[in-house]
């Protein structure tokens, strides 16, 4: 058995910038990092000390993986190269910058590849976003498995590792919705050395300079945030412990049954139903079996593995594939994870514990690299839609805490919120000013993955460190959530005073339920920071559906609503709220959309773009569409169902209600309503949800009998103008 050192739970990490500099420095800092022979030639080097293989187009800007990770890498002395976007038909295009020193770092891009080529329907999307042009098909399904494979083809003794958002959602067994299947982790598929998930710098600077030490990859073991093959049963020492995942959140009543979730006595590790440790659980008389239980002794977290159901028994049984999600879920504090270990066949994937965030200080590092905050110039004028919306965009910080089962920020980038300092922003916003063409005083985000959670945190680090909550902010915000917008608002005046910036914009969904109990921070936002339109997710306004979304309730709208039109009237401006809405999301049922269509009739809204549930791999969201179990509770055989769209018909049907405006989407409407016994809402009056008539040419293209054209509706005073669709934001949530 090999050992290797285990890092404490709560040791402070190695800085990230205090590593002494690999001998490659002397070359200094590259224009751009090389994507061809001829640029390596042009800076003097022989060789890459590792290559980034992408699917996205090289821009070198800071919204974009691959360049923040290369501009890192090369700040700690490394040469690092670029193969954007190769053709995976072949290994040609992976010999393209010869063999890496170190290692190929594979990533699909700052989208998952199949987010980023199909819609929620299944159906291929026309263009993408990350490439020039939006040319589609630049990247193949399932990109960083590909790109590994071909890797390895190219240059079959180089080291392999995985990156980016899609290893990520893909480290363990996982459902995959575009198969409609559970597939094995990518790592056993791939062949790759060793996966990185959630923000890998600490784990990536820490990999790098180790293996240029002449360290082998099969001997690094130790890694936060990294995860590899094991054989089956392997430990890192003899002081290990590996405990099974039912111990960790034991599934529905602790009674033996002849099911996969039958418990050993001598493992159990508490009682059905709250009660006490060693009291019986359950009902004798029914003639069932009652198990004793008693506790093993407290086990030390930083040596114990946790064993989730094999890829094998959750592709046989969507219970135990929620189970492994909700222990999935509650094991990922880096203040208190523990390895998680999953049998594939003969092996294990086993995954370490989570990174430990960057500090101020270290996000502020990260973000002072040189970028050119353009596109390499080997795509001439070729525009990439992905960079022309966040060109003049600022990432203030990452992670995000409000633990939305349908959204996958939580299972990459972490709850913790990491910020970099005003400082660090503000010089920013100078270099946008100094260095990019086309600047016209506008800076069209501060924000990231919510806008307004930059310095929030757990008012104490110790229950911090130790919290298993999914939400600091469902089904209430925790009291120890610090909520204070200030140092927000601060950063906002500051920003606006810069010589040159006429005007900062807000583009990040915001988090309304923390807003309202800011009312300074809503005044400046809506003062100063709306360019007519402000963007917020309320994503459904009846209770079953945002209960499974840990969504608050539409009464923090409602305030929120308030607040914003006084302040906008206060302003002198005349402004809209865009709300978004997910059609057909788990726990949804077809009353739950009637009621919402009647919400947005009432509040005269027509939406344009509407969004139908798309299961993203991990998410928790997705274990309900999967398995019709709810993993916010324990999940047993007995547990509550959920009420589940599947079928491609009732997808539609609960789109269509969003967008109940529409006379294409009438017949079908009327059909549903009449099934429905709601047939009171088919008529011409203004209490009625749809007409009776059917204009010509629409839905099924012929009117119905006694029908008459519809007039052209007039606009409601007041009314929202329709939204436009949303474009793909680098690193957003959807």
């Amino acid at each position: 058995m090999n050992t290797v050192k285990a890092e404490a739970p709560h040791s402070l990490p190695k800085p990230l910038f205090s590593y002494r500099k690999y001998w490659a420095k002397r070359f200094g800092t590259a224009p751009f990092l090389p994507m061809s022979r001829a640029e390596m030639d042009a800076l003097g080097w022989d060789s890459c000390d590792v290559i980034l293989v992408t699917g996205d187009a090289y821009i070198d800007h800071p919204s974009f993986g691959m360049a923040l990770i290369g501009r890192l890498l090369e700040a700690q002395g490394f040469r690092v190269g670029i193969i954007s976007q190769p053709d995976w038909h072949s290994a040609d295009a992976f010999r393209a910058l010869g063999k890496p020193n170190l290692y190929f770092g594979v990533t699909a891009g700052n989208m998952d590849s199949m987010v980023n080529r199909y819609t929620s329907d299944r159906k291929i999307r026309s263009d993408d976003a990350y490439t020039p042009n939006a040319e589609p098909n630049k990247r193949p399904d399932r990109a960083v498995v590909v790109y590994a494979q071909r890797c390895r083809e190219a240059f079959p003794d180089t080291n392999v590792i995985l990156g980016s958002i899609e290893a990520s959602l893909r480290r363990i067994a996982h459902y995959d919705y575009w198969s409609d299947k559970v597939r094995r982790s990518v790592l056993p598929d791939s062949k790759a050395d060793l996966l990185l998930f959630g923000n890998a710098e600490r784990a990536l600077v820490e990999l790098t300079h180790r293996l240029a030490a002449g360290e082998k990859i099969s001997e690094i073991r130790d890694l936060r945030g990294t995860g590899f093959m094991a054989p089956r049963g392997w430990l890192p020492g003899r002081d290990w412990v590996e405990m099974d995942s039912t111990e960790v959140d034991a599934p529905g009543p602790l009674i033996r049954h002849a099911d996969p979730y039958a418990m050993e006595p001598e493992t159990g590790s508490g009682a059905a139903c709250g009660e006490a440790p060693g009291k019986k659980a359950g009902n004798a008389a029914d003639g069932a079996q009652v198990i004793q239980l008693t506790r093993r002794p407290k086990l030390d977290r930083a040596r114990t593995a946790i064993r989730l159901p094999s890829y094998e028994q959750v592709l046989a049984d969507p219970v135990l594939y929620a189970h492994a999600s909700r222990t999935f879920h509650l094991e990922s504090n880096p203040g208190n994870a523990r390895a998680l270990v999953q049998g594939h066949g003969e092996r294990d994937v086993w995954l370490n514990p989570p990174p430990i965030p960057l500090t101020t200080a270290e996000m502020d590092g990260v973000y002072a690299a040189p970028f050119q905050r353009r596109p390499h110039p080997a795509y001439g004028d070729a525009k990439i839609p992905a960079f022309e919306m966040i060109r003049f965009s600022i990432n203030i910080m990452r992670g995000c805490f409000g633990g939305c089962t349908f959204c996958s920020i939580t299972e990459h980038e972490g709850r913790i919120i990491q910020s970099r300092s005003e400082e660090s922003v503000l010089h920013e916003i100078e270099e946008i000013r100094d260095k990019t063409p086309d600047f016209t005083g506008i800076i069209s985000d501060l924000g990231g993955p919510t806008a307004n959670m930059y310095r929030l945190a757990c008012k104490d680090p110790k229950i911090e460190a130790s919290c298993r909550r999914l939400s600091c902010v469902f089904p209430d915000i925790c009291p120890q959530m610090n909520t204070d917008h200030a140092p927000l608002v601060s950063l906002y005046r500051k920003a606006r005073a810069i010589k040159g910036v006429k005007k900062i914009q807000i583009s990040s969904g915001l988090r309304y339920d923390l807003a309202v109990r800011n009312p300074e921070y809503v005044k400046e936002l809506v003062t100063h920071h709306v360019g007519g339109y402000l963007k917020i997710a309320p994503e459904h306004t009846e209770e079953g559906p945002l209960a499974h979304m840990m969504k608050p309730a539409i009464g923090s709208y409602d305030k929120f609503k308030a607040m914003f039109e006084k302040y906008s009237r206060e302003a002198g401006k005349e402004q809209y709220l865009i709300p978004y809405f997910i059609a057909a999301h788990p726990g949804t049922t077809d009353l739950d959309m009637v009621n919402l269509a009647l919400w947005l009739k009432a509040n005269n809204f027509r939406l344009d773009q509407v969004q139908t549930f798309l299961p993203t791999p991990m998410a928790l969201a997705t274990a309900m569409y999967h398995s019709q179990r709810n993993p916010l509770k324990k999940v047993g055989r007995d547990s509550e169902t959920v009420e589940t769209v599947r079928v491609s018909r009732m997808r539609k049907l609960h789109k269509a209600f969003l967008r109940y405006h529409d006379p294409n989407n009438w017949p079908m409407l009327r059909d549903a309503l009449r099934e429905m016994g709601r047939a009171d809402l088919i008529g011409n009056g203004k209490k009625h949800l749809i007409p009776s008539f059917q204009p010509v040419g629409t839905g099924e293209g012929r009117r119905c009998a006694g029908s008459r054209p519809a007039k052209p509706a007039p606009r409601a005073p007041g009314r929202a103008p329709k939204p436009v669709a949303r474009a793909p934001k680098p690193g957003g949530r959807r």
